[in-house]
This record gives C-alpha cells, sequence and structure tokens, in this order.
C-alpha cells in the first residue's frame, strides 16, 4: 500500500470531505452555448452592467468595420 503523507493512494474511494451530492448538481450554464470567452481589464468591465451590454457595443463596433477587416489595436 503506497502512501503519500497520511493519504493512501491505492485506495480509489473519495474522501469524506470529497463527496459529492449529485442531487445538488447543476448543469453548466455555458455548456453547449456558442460562446467564447476573452479577458478584459477591469476598469472595462466596471463600465458595463452585463455581459449583454458589453455585447451589444461589440456588435455595434463589428458592424462598423468594413467586410473582412480585423480589428487590430
Amino acid at each position: 500500500m503506497k502512501t503519500d503523507g497520511n493519504i493512501n493512494i491505492d485506495n480509489d474511494e473519495l474522501l469524506p470531505e470529497y463527496e459529492i451530492d449529485y442531487s445538488k448538481a447543476v448543469r453548466n450554464p455555458y455548456y453547449g452555448k456558442n460562446r467564447t470567452f476573452i479577458e478584459i481589464d477591469e476598469e472595462v468591465a466596471l463600465a458595463f452592467k452585463t455581459p449583454d451590454n458589453i455585447n451589444r457595443i461589440l456588435k455595434a463596433i463589428a458592424k462598423s468595420l468594413p467586410p473582412n477587416a480585423a480589428a487590430v489595436l
């Protein structure tokens, strides 16, 4: 029996503190939706109240660009 400190690593059972109550589990709200996540600066995030606000302004900017243009700053 191998041990790592006080933990038996041959035992395939979860420790009690890792027991999961699957009746309380919920599906990831972003699963299956066609979404891409990007990192934005905190001051930009604070300027908008919801992700929908950010999406609306970015879509407006994208529509104002010429076709096949890449927005690069």
